[in-house]
């Protein structure tokens, strides 16, 4: 008997280990699939809700259930988008494709950010009294999505603002280190979102990045202060660019959505803010992020911003800062307002002097103990580093024995450039003199650094290695200026600014325009120091950095500011009026230049040119575009009925009987691709002809418009049929026919050119590009 208890008592044992690794081997196995898992964004069609279901919400959470029963939602979405997004595997993914009413599954896309002399340079300082004051002004909501704010800037100061607009709808979240009484009459709203960031890359360190709408990177303070921040006097990055700081449209509203953290911005988070932007009653939204290029009905921001363009909101993004390549651009998409960038008229002169006795012309925005009055010992950082890109200045690659007491010379690439200067300084070394390389070209971006440094362009750069790498004994010394204004010429375009041609559809030119985006002083946030490494203990109020980011909120906010002059416009109107008013070249009639090449930009490299909001108040005319134009458009570019689904929302199908083309689309600029001949020459072929119709909108007094036209080529005639329109009351329309006759060119050929319609006081100017592939 008590051997067979023991017998009993060795299988339930044995039964014991093997459930407990049938257990472990489930967990593991749950592990496994759970690891395997992605977000991704699911569109359903809900005019395909069956009738059993009461809410959207239920229908979705079933369709969800049939494939997964652990899956949860991360977001549904109801405004910009029809759907939800969840965390699904591989298969699950199949399943729901094929469910009933679902129109596309979308795998989570990671977005990254493209990282007070403005409203002078604009001339928005001397044309006040054009602007409203009036209470339209002050009813404008700006919503711009990025990294959070810093509620206790100045710039978010409500002085002189009347209560919050009765349209808005929105929310001001409480969160780690923010409460909701942190918003006021400027701030009007702040929202966090980060179920798809959490989703994919875990929980947030609470002890490096605030769950809340706090800003803890900048960029967010940055971006939203440039477009609405209130007036502060005295304003300044370590006495630079001193001056009174304030946002285009200081009158309009700001609501903060915070979508980007340490990881990036994703996709799911991205949309959840849009949609409730849209339900929050914004006017304008402002987006200084971007990530690669897709189709639209592909893209979030794309599909997001259709949504919004729908209600009647105006979506500015960056263009991107992967400048000057061709084909470089972000957010291409017809119904955003794509925005590259521009230098300013000011400037942060830091001289490099050689012991040779040669000067070369540097920025910087150091401010701390001076160099001494000496020239001091000067080492290439190649020649002090084990590394094989030790002149590159990356972490731990410097000798300490050879740059100590020193300054040292390093090559601009990889890692950030503020970066190079705190790896110069821990391993001893006094200055820094950084150096663009090819890539770079002689563009200059000022930095707070943390030791005495400046940069230099690639010209300079090359000339002090020369003289570094022959002289037995170099020296050298730094010398700083402070801040210069009324540099020329300016603008030029930053060679850092994506570039055209556009990647999606050859036939919409972009960038639309540009804008100031080089060394911009902005509001700041506290929990960083100005050249955001963790090794810089300075705080500030204002910061001067640079990007498309930049630019972008200009544009938002001057758009904001139309939108207050003339509430009733489009978002079409709106960015038809900047577009059109913006000018391409100097006061002495020489065309904008290219950083990059030192030559005249382009339209590729600056749209229509540089934003001119005092113009664009008045422009005269407008190309403006409905919501059915834009579905025509997406049927020109031969979307199937559920891409176009996506986007719109609804069933929408393409007439089969109508011809779509995207050259009687109402864009404000002309893209016309052509086909090269096979081969390498042109030349003897016969020539090809594209008509393209555009329809003006009167938007100004009576009055009669004549057309003007030039090319940079004889090789594409360009004539305009009729040569004059004339408009006898408001929003009157008239159209016209652009006939374009081409030659036949080799391929990668580009031609210029530019239509413009004038009645003697309005001037309204379209680029125009002829390009063969």
């Amino acid at each position: 008997m008590v051997k067979r208890m023991q017998g009993f008592g060795f299988l339930l044992t044995v039964l014991g280990l093997c459930l407990a690794f049938v257990a472990v081997a489930v967990a593991v196995e749950v592990e496994r699939r759970d690891e395997e898992r992605k977000t991704y964004i699911v569109h359903m069609a809900t005019s395909q809700m069956p009738e059993s279901f009461q809410e959207h919400a239920h229908w979705y959470d079933s369709s969800l259930k049939s494939v997964s029963e652990s899956a949860e939602m991360l977001y549904k979405y109801s405004n910009v988008v029809h759907g939800f997004s969840t965390r699904l595997t591989s298969e699950e993914a199949r399943l729901l494709q094929n469910r009933p009413g679902i129109l596309s599954i979308a795998e989570e896309t990671r977005y990254e950010l493209h990282t007070t002399r403005t409203p002078e340079f604009l001339g928005l300082d001397k044309s006040a009294d054009l602007f409203p004051e009036s209470e339209s002004a002050s009813e404008v909501i700006i919503g711009v999505l990025d990294t959070g704010v810093w509620p206790e800037s100045k710039s978010f100061y409500e002085t002189g603002l009347g209560p919050v607009p009765k349209s808005w709808k929105g929310e001001c979240e409480s969160g780690t280190n923010f409460n909701s009484s942190y918003c006021n009459r400027k701030l009007i709203g702040a929202r966090f979102f980060s179920k798809g960031y959490e989703a994919t890359l875990g929980p947030i360190d609470e002890s490096k990045e605030s769950k809340s709408p706090r800003d803890d990177d900048g960029h967010g303070t940055h971006t939203a202060t440039t477009a609405a921040g209130s007036v502060v006097e005295g304003a300044s990055l370590l006495g630079f660019a001193e001056g009174t700081a304030r946002g285009m449209a200081t009158r309009a509203r700001i609501a903060a959505y915070k979508v980007c953290w340490i990881g990036g911005c994703f996709s799911s988070d991205i949309l959840a803010a849009l949609d409730k932007a849209v339900e929050d009653n914004v006017d304008i939204l402002s987006m200084s992020l971007g990530g690669g290029m897709s189709d639209y009905y592909r893209d979030s921001v794309a599909v997001g911003a259709f949504g919004a363009m729908e209600k009647g909101i105006l979506v500015s993004c960056s263009a991107g800062n992967a400048g000057p390549s061709s084909f470089s651009l972000s957010n291409v998409a017809p119904w955003i307002t794509t925005v590259g960038a521009g230098t300013l008229d000011r400037d942060f002169p830091a001289f490099v002097t050689l012991g040779n006795g040669k000067n070369y012309s540097g920025v910087s925005l150091y401010k701390g103990n001076d160099l001494p009055g000496k020239l001091l010992p000067f080492v290439y950082a190649g020649n002090a580093s084990n590394a094989p890109n030790g002149n590159l200045c990356m972490t731990n690659t410097l000798i300490p024995e050879k740059v100590a007491g020193k300054i040292v010379m390093c090559d601009r690439g990889v890692n950030p450039r503020v970066q190079k200067g705190s790896v110069v300084k821990a391993a001893g070394g006094i200055g820094m003199v950084l150096a663009n390389t090819g890539s770079n070209g002689e563009e200059l971006v000022a930095d707070a650094h943390l030791l005495p440094a400046t940069a230099v362009g690639q010209k300079s750069g090359d000339a002090i290695k020369s003289y570094l790498f022959s002289d037995s004994d170099p020296t050298v010394t730094i010398l700083f200026e402070g801040t210069k204004v009324g540099i020329e010429p300016s603008p030029v375009v930053a060679a850092f600014s994506s570039r055209g041609p556009n990647s999606i559809t050859a036939d919409i030119l972009k960038p639309d325009l540009i804008a100031p985006g080089v060394n911009i002083l902005a509001g700041w946030s506290g929990a960083v120091g100005p050249t955001g490494l963790p090794t810089d203990k300075r705080r500030v109020d204002f910061n001067i950095i640079s990007g498309t980011s930049m630019s972008c909120p200009h544009v938002s906010g001057l758009a904001g500011l139309l939108k207050a002059a003339h509430p009733d416009w489009s978002p079409a109107a709106i960015r038809s009026a900047l577009m059109t008013t913006a000018y391409t070249t100097y006061k002495n009639g020489q065309k904008i230049q290219d950083l990059a090449t030192g030559k005249p930009s382009t339209p590729f490299d600056h749209g229509s040119g540089h934003v001119d909001p005092v113009s664009a108040l008045e422009p005269g005319l407008v190309y403006d575009l409905t919501v059915d134009d834009y579905l025509n458009f997406l049927c020109a570019i031969n979307y199937s009925a559920p891409q176009i689904s996506v986007l719109a929302k609804k069933n929408f199908t393409c007439d089969a009987d109508k011809i779509y083309s995207v050259a009687d689309f109402n864009y404000p600029s002309f893209s016309v691709p052509l086909e090269a001949p096979l081969g390498s020459g042109g030349g003897d072929r016969a020539s090809t002809v594209v008509k393209h119709t555009r329809t003006l909108t009167n938007v100004g007094s009576a009055s009669t418009y004549k057309v003007s036209i030039s090319s940079e080529s004889e090789s594409v005639k360009i004539s305009v049929e009729p040569g004059s329109l004339s408009f006898s009351e408001l929003n009157e329309k008239k159209s016209y026919t652009v006939t374009f006759t081409a030659a036949s060119m080799p391929s990668n050929t580009n031609v210029f050119g530019r239509i413009e319609w004038s009645d003697g006081k309005h001037v309204v100017g379209s680029p125009i590009v002829v390009s063969w592939t």
